[in-house]
């Protein structure tokens, strides 16, 4: 959703300009919503019949205001789900990749528009399913967009087949079932995120398949036919005693008795053979499923399958990347192209991940590096400001101007101005009670027929698209959880809290069974992301702007989770944002710069859609606004962007590029974004600019001096370490670590983190310390742990627990164009020996490597990590990390451990007399790298004592 508009025009002249990209004439910008948990009991399953809904303190209306209206076609006539009977009472996941299935946003369009479930793309037309595997990518607008378009390879069908519309049968987490019927033959075909294979039931003619020129035979085994098209491999799979017939681009199986088929696209031709041992395993549901426990977060994704033909129930699904990074299951050597990057194939019904939960506040910590005295100046600035909310009505930005109060209430408290942040709450509360009675100027409306909750006055499509509903009420819920912070009586389900709830219920619903609200409306949890558009009405598939506004709801949920106590709602809140922060970084800021095609030539994309990604917004083509709005709001839910330094780095030099120099109209935006990275460097820029310019609309200059200045005092955020509870936080400048918690609890508790160091917080408040090692204070700065395990690096190819060395660096021999990705090649070595330790229970290495890649672009280095547990030249355990793609700015980086485990062999037992031994290589890339040496930044920890 855009932060701001630069008019009507400028908003035209872009949507044509996307248009002609290819993305559909829809002019209203798109996104949504998260996945489940318990059940929330704010409102009855469906709303009363009455016109107004009590809901503890507050209302909502089952009637929308006169004069307003629903979700509608183009042309404006009004619009109802588009399923079958089957599927009449199931609430509809608008805002997802498939929803034109269900929402026929264009009249003359019964069927769908193109569908992006990678590696397969997919259109519903009068003949059935048309299936394309797009594997070059397009760069079209003067290079501001890639995509991977959908081009039909073969339409998936049955003889005669000439359906007048397609609708949604069925549905789970990421698959779907579309239903065609023309009275004599009816089709189901089941489809998803990450299948390979389309798995369809017919009745009424032949299975058939209509490829798009005539296709190559590689193999025909009757019911089994392996065949070509624009040069993609695809088997065919007919029931057992069936034959494939080719005549020209038609090609045709009778089913006999039976009413099922398949096809599969497959990696490469002799894939056929594992392949063909799944293909009547047919996928019948799909599940994701979380877990948040002690600063980690691990998800379980499931199919479940039936067996047509004999016993199998395995199938294969390929991964994203941002899942394949955070897997230790193993995957197969088979690979897809996608707009996401590669995509790795798994050969199981499920796979699990595991990552570091991202970090929450509530607000930064209390710094010394901020000033008393000019921050209370700023901050009676919005405290007096006779109109606070700017005059605004509408849900979006009556929300962006609850969130600039929200984020400074905690900073007044900092402060001691106690009247100050009470006269906030009171216009937060105010604001949000207002919204949330039913029968005024503006109130949240039910509707039955699209089981969703609209806020009018709506605005950018919320109410006729359905657009963007997550992005809205990120704003709501977020300042409600800091009304709860200090308030837990205001947001007590009887009183205030049931409507914070119902309007999650719609956003972000945790509930599979509730029948008034979809689960997770708008958040697909396989893609690791939300989408914006209600209806999915672009030849580019779906789409999300502002992937920050997104995040904002998730860090919402965390905090009104850990205000109110509901542990269910927070470990919610922690998985979205967890899972969308890698598929940010991965997808739209280009992280390893392994996703975007290199003929794209930019390092950021201000939008992604189903077929790839846009250097652009909704209204505005201004480099300003298209790097800065995956960044707002800034919150303590916006640390998480700081594990990707690197890609900060690139974004701000790629801005100030494309600007003609530094940012003037959305300079606080991204002086913010830069301190999560170089907190000195944006504090130099805010030191410099401050005097003349004007806030951001959901900004204001207290926020923006209190994030800086507090920054710049504690260093970037330090996403290496993770505490035990999600509000809490790690920060770092040169060897020194702070550590931050906020304990929402009635009495003090401790909290533990991963690299061992405790901070103890007392009741409803924020802490923050060097952390101990047992409970007293511990006045050494540095956070590493004891110097017995804790080795440097030393030139010469040394490890040492020895410090206060000279720092020196080595050099990393080039790749030499090649991919040495997991493969040990020309590597830096360091050993040390006669090492004795007892293996730490429930402990993992861990190292931090600094590395600098000079100016020269396309590098990665990789680290392994071996065992030889008793010295006798073998080596028990080895470890090999994820590569680190280093940027083209001099300077050094820092690899670390939590790049993820790429592979491991052996296991670990007690070291007795053993050699640990560190390899650092070129993975990919055609030049040199450095490595520090002699340094405490450069270090390897075992996990022994």
């Amino acid at each position: 959703m855009p932060a701001t508009r630069t008019g009507p025009a400028a908003a035209l002249v872009l949507v044509f300009a996307l248009a002609a990209f290819g993305l559909g004439p829809a002019a209203t910008p798109a996104v949504a919503a998260t996945p489940a948990v318990a059940a929330t009991p704010a409102v009855a399953a469906t709303p009363a019949v009455a016109a107004t809904i009590p809901v503890g303190s507050g209302s909502y209306s089952d009637t929308r205001p006169a004069g307003t209206s629903g979700p509608t076609t183009n042309t404006g006539a009004p619009v109802t789900p588009k399923v079958t009977p089957a599927a009449k009472d199931k609430p509809v996941p608008t805002n997802d990749w498939w929803s034109s299935l269900a929402f026929q946003r264009y009249g003359d369009n019964p069927y769908s528009t193109p569908m992006y479930g990678h590696p397969l793309t997919y259109q519903a037309t009068a003949g059935g399913l048309e299936v394309g595997y797009p594997t070059t990518p397009a760069v079209v607008g003067e290079g501001r967009q890639y995509e991977y378009a959908h081009k039909r390879d073969l339409t998936l069908g049955l003889t005669g087949l000439n359906s007048p519309d397609t609708k949604a049968d069925d549905w789970s987490d990421w698959t779907v079932t579309p239903y065609w019927s023309d009275g004599t033959r009816t089709l189901r075909a089941t489809i998803g995120h990450g299948l390979p294979f389309v798995y369809a039931n017919g009745s009424g003619g032949n299975a058939q398949i209509t490829t798009a020129a005539a296709p190559a035979v590689f193999a025909d085994q009757g019911n089994v036919l392996g065949i070509t098209v624009a040069g993609h491999h695809y088997a065919l799979f007919a029931p057992g005693g069936s034959d494939w017939t080719v005549s020209g681009s038609t090609v045709t199986a009778g089913l006999g008795a039976k009413d099922y088929f398949s096809l599969a696209v497959l990696p490469s031709a002799d894939a056929l053979a594992t392949y063909k041992k799944y293909a009547y395993s047919f996928v019948t549901g799909s599940k994701a499923t979380w877990s948040y426990t002690g600063g980690t977060v691990q998800s379980t994704y499931s199919l479940t399958t039936e067996a047509k033909e004999g016993a199998e129930r395995g199938t294969l699904q390929a991964l994203y990347r941002h899942q394949w990074l955070h897997t230790a299951d193993p995957l197969t050597a088979y690979t897809y192209v996608s707009p996401r990057g590669t995509m790795k194939v798994r050969e199981a019904a499920s796979f699990s991940t595991s990552q570091k939960a991202s970090a929450v506040l509530p607000g930064l910590p209390k710094s010394n590096g901020v000033d008393t005295a000019r921050l209370k100046g700023y901050l009676d600035q919005v405290a007096n400001d006779p109109d606070p909310f700017s005059g605004y009505t509408d849900t979006y930005w009556t929300g962006k101007a609850l969130g600039r109060l929200a984020q400074l209430v905690p900073a007044a408290d900092q402060i001691g101005e106690s009247a100050t942040r009470d006269k906030l709450l009171g216009l937060i509360k105010g604001r949000l009670q207002d919204w949330f009675t039913a029968g005024g100027a503006n109130e949240f409306s039910y509707d039955k027929d699209w089981k969703t909750l609209t806020g009018y006055p709506a605005s950018y499509g919320s109410d006729t698209e359905l657009n963007d509903h997550h992005f809205h009420y990120s704003y709501y819920v977020y300042a409600a959880a800091v009304v709860a912070q200090y308030d837990p009586a205001w947001a007590a389900d009887s009183a205030w809290g049931g409507m914070v709830k119902t309007l999650v219920r719609d956003a972000a619903n945790p509930s599979r069974t509730d029948t008034a609200f979809p689960f997770l409306r708008g958040f697909d949890v396989y893609a690791g992301h939300s989408w914006a558009s209600g209806h999915q009405g672009f030849a580019a598939g779906n789409n999300q702007e502002s992937s920050s506004e997104s995040t904002n709801l998730s860090a919402g949920l965390v905090l009104w989770g850990s205000a109110t106590g509901d542990t269910a709602l927070r470990d919610l809140g922690t998985y979205l944002l967890t899972t969308e922060s890698e598929a940010i970084a991965q997808y739209w800021f280009d992280a390893d710069e392994q996703v975007f095609p290199s003929s794209f030539g930019h390092d950021t994309a201000g939008m992604v859609w189903g077929s790839g990604a846009a250097y652009a917004t909704w209204w505005t083509a201004n480099p300003e606004e298209i790097h800065g709005i995956n960044v707002l709001p800034v919150t303590g839910g916006s640390l998480h962007l700081g594990g990707e330094k690197a890609a900060i780095r690139r974004n701000i030099a790629e801005m100030e590029r494309e600007n003609g120099g530094p940012a003037v109209e959305w300079r606080d935006i991204l002086w913010e974004f830069q301190s999560l990275a170089d907190p000195a460097a944006a504090k130099a820029k805010w030191d410099a600019g401050n005097a003349g310019y004007t806030p951001e609309q959901g900004e204001s200059k207290a926020h923006t001096y209190h994030w800086i200045s507090t920054l710049d005092a504690l260093g970037a955020p330090d996403a290496t370490v993770t505490g035990d509870i999600p509000s809490s936080a790690v920060f770092t400048k040169g060897t020194a670590r702070t550590y931050a918690a906020h304990n929402y609890g009635a009495t003090a508790r401790t909290v533990t983190f991963s690299d061992g160091k405790t901070l103890t917080v007392p009741a409803r408040s924020t802490a923050t310390g060097t952390g101990t090692g047992g409970g007293d204070p511990d006045p050494d700065p540095d956070p590493d742990p004891p110097t017995g395990n804790t080795f440097q690096l030393r030139t010469g190819g040394v490890l040492t627990t020895a410090t206060g060395g000279t720092a020196g660096s080595d050099t990393i021999a080039s790749a030499g164009g090649a991919n040495h990705d997991g493969t040990v090649h020309q590597p830096l070595v360091y050993e040390i020996r006669s090492v004795n330790g007892t293996l730490t229970p429930g402990a993992a290495t861990a190292f931090r490597l600094q590395l600098d890649a000079g100016t020269t672009v396309g590098l990665g280095q990789q680290a392994r990590i071996s065992y030889d547990l008793t010295g006798d030249g073998t080596f028990d355990r080895s470890e090999t990390y994820h590569y680190f793609a280093t940027d083209p700015v001099a300077g050094w980086e820092e690899y670390a451990q939590s790049r993820g485990l790429k592979s491991a062999t052996g296991s670990l037992g007690d070291l007795k007399g053993g050699t640990v031994r560190l390899e650092v290589w070129s993975a990919i890339g055609n030049g040199t790298a450095k490595l520090q040496t002699g340094t405490d930044k450069s270090v390897v920890v075992i996990p022994f004592s």
